[in-house]
């Protein structure tokens, strides 16, 4: 045997990794008797169980601004006759979203550099998401240009808060216990989406006013993070020489990814892939109620039945991955995105009752593959990267995601611009078939990466299996 492995029976000589999944599966059975609330307590340094909880709740309150408003009443309420109308307005809501999520891209380094300074984070997470909460609130009752630029500055606040709000979680938990409590963060999350569509479907909320009813409830549902959650020592400064660092640091990290087998390539297939994810879970509303013919009320009912679909089949995509293996997996899921894009865009074509089962089966589909890609391709990431710079690798693969968002609104965008005068309903689906071609792209680069390349320490027959392992688990890139 090798210096460092198991050697029977009688040897004593462990691997670190096997230690330390004997420590966290001994420290998790001393806890399997604790009640709930002493269960969440046990996973903060605080010993507090309102902390975990304030800080899930954040995650409940920023995601009712992603559903209500990103992915439900910007697009109605842009295309609508009294403002820009259905082909501008289609444009200006890719443009507002490519200048929001691109300006983000741009500053991240420096926000990064920011968070990573070692200061406060909390006092710039208050910042970032008044931000975002304030401008929501106006943009309602805003003339149609002003209401663009609210919403600009808006989705801008709110992609900003989640660097600040992820890198709190070093705050809130232990090394043993951060996996699970971002898992509970997850989780939580997609309870906000699930409780802002009830919500507005109960009340009959209408696009005009869902702006400031989402506002609203984010700031209401974010107040705990900010009460319950402490920080210590002072609000971290950067300077022009941590700034040009981080940069720096980007070309470092691209070229370190291109030494590890795959990695780069997966990289680069995932930015076209994501691409028609990104953007389908943005233009969903607007397809529903201009190009369906669905009422406004319908269109927030289709969305919070993705959700709804994309929550229960995420546990089956992950026994998938633990069965077949994230590449495998993820290969699956882009072809029921494959499916799903041409029943849809077939779908807008024919009326009546067929049209719309056809219409509702292809968004099964497509909620299916959203939580499968998120669950398979996180996985094909930690698979693809080296412990030691895991960290430093999701930064890249959350750069990806948003320079794809960047590209993929700007394609779908100018599709319609240029070709809804001359086909109308046809644009439409002109425009999801140039998402279905960049997402075929992307499968085609993914191809022939593999994940087993024994270099990130998950490939090792004599480990455990990846279910037992400590919960490590890095943040969860957005």
């Amino acid at each position: 045997m090798g210096r460092g492995r198991w050697a029977g029976p009688r040897g004593h000589r462990t691997r670190p990794y096997d230690r330390a999944v004997a420590a966290a599966q001994a420290q998790a059975s001393r806890r399997t008797g604790l009640r709930p609330l002493e269960r969440l307590a046990s996973l903060t340094p605080s010993g507090r169980a309102g902390v975990p909880i304030a800080w899930a709740l954040y995650d409940f309150a920023n995601t009712i601004f992603s559903f209500a408003v990103v992915s439900g009443a910007i697009g109605l309420w842009l295309v609508a006759d009294e403002r820009f109308g259905e082909r501008d307005g289609n444009f200006i809501l890719s443009v507002a979203i490519v200048v929001s999520v691109g300006l983000n891209a741009i500053v991240s380094p420096i926000l990064g550099a920011l968070s990573d300074r070692g200061g406060r984070r909390l006092p710039f997470l208050l910042a970032f998401t008044a931000l975002c909460i304030v401008p929501t609130a106006f943009i309602g009752a805003s003339q149609p240009v002003l209401g663009v630029l609210l919403f600009i500055v808006a989705n801008f606040g709110y992609q900003a808060a989640l660097i600040y709000y992820d890198a709190t979680l070093k705050t809130v938990s232990r090394p043993e216990t951060r996996g699970r409590l971002s898992g509970i963060g997850v989780g939580i999350g997609y309870c906000g989406t699930i409780f802002a569509g009830l919500f507005m479907l109960a009340l009959g909320v209408p696009v005009n006013d869902r702006f400031f009813v989402a506002a609203v409830l984010f700031a209401l549902f974010a107040i705990p993070i900010f009460v319950f959650v402490r920080e210590s020592g002072p609000i971290g400064r950067v300077t022009f020489t941590d700034v040009v660092g981080s940069l720096a640091q980007l070309r470092t990290s691209v070229a370190h990814a291109s030494a590890v087998p795959g990695l780069l390539r997966f990289l680069v297939g995932r930015f076209f892939y994501s691409d028609a994810v990104n953007t389908i879970i943005v233009v969903m509303s607007v397809v529903t109620t201009r190009a369906k013919g669905l009422s406004d009320q319908m269109a927030l009912l289709v969305l919070l039945g993705l959700t709804v679909v994309a929550i229960f089949a995420s546990f089956g995509w992950g026994r998938l991955v633990d069965r077949l293996g994230p590449r495998r997996t993820l290969m699956i899921v882009l072809a029921s995105w494959a499916v799903g894009l041409v029943l849809g865009a077939i779908s807008l074509s024919v009326d009546g009752p067929i049209g719309l089962a056809m219409f509702l089966v292809a968004g099964g589909i497509l909620g299916s593959g959203l939580g499968g890609v998120q669950v398979a391709d996180r996985v094909l990431m930690v698979r693809l990267s080296p412990p030691e710079r895991i960290g430093e690798f999701f930064g890249l693969y959350g750069l990806v995601g948003k320079g794809s968002q960047v590209i993929g609104q700007l394609l779908y965008g100018l599709t319609l611009l240029l070709f809804f005068d001359a086909f109308g309903v046809g644009a439409y689906q002109l425009a999801v078939l140039t998402l279905l071609g960049t997402m075929l792209l992307g499968a085609w680069i993914l191809r022939p990466v593999s994940d087993q390349w024994s270099g990130s320490g998950e490939v090792d027959v004599q480990a455990p299996p990846e279910r037992l392992a400590p919960a490590t688990a890095p943040l969860e890139p957005r």
